[in-house]
């Protein structure tokens, strides 16, 4: 588990009803995950959404991984 790459998911409940987001922005984890799950390529998402980097999308996998396991996640927020 990379707690640098957790950092960058976070929740507000201001922000997308407290969904977590990616680095406080109006993307949603599982928004970028329903992305991968149909096959869009990580390049494909960062020209849909320039302002994400290729550690944000590891952030997304890393975090449904450890809930994947069912282990308690804590994300900052």
């Amino acid at each position: 588990m990379s707690t640098e790459l957790l950092n960058r998911i976070t929740l507000d409940p201001l922000v997308m009803s407290g969904h977590p987001c990616i680095r406080g922005m109006r993307v949603t984890v599982s928004n970028v995950l329903r992305l991968l799950a149909v096959h869009h390529t990580r390049e494909r998402i960062l020209e849909a959404y320039p302002y994400l980097e290729v550690s944000d999308i590891d952030a997304c996998l890393e975090y449904a991984a450890l809930l994947a396991d069912e282990r308690s996640v804590q994300v900052p927020g």
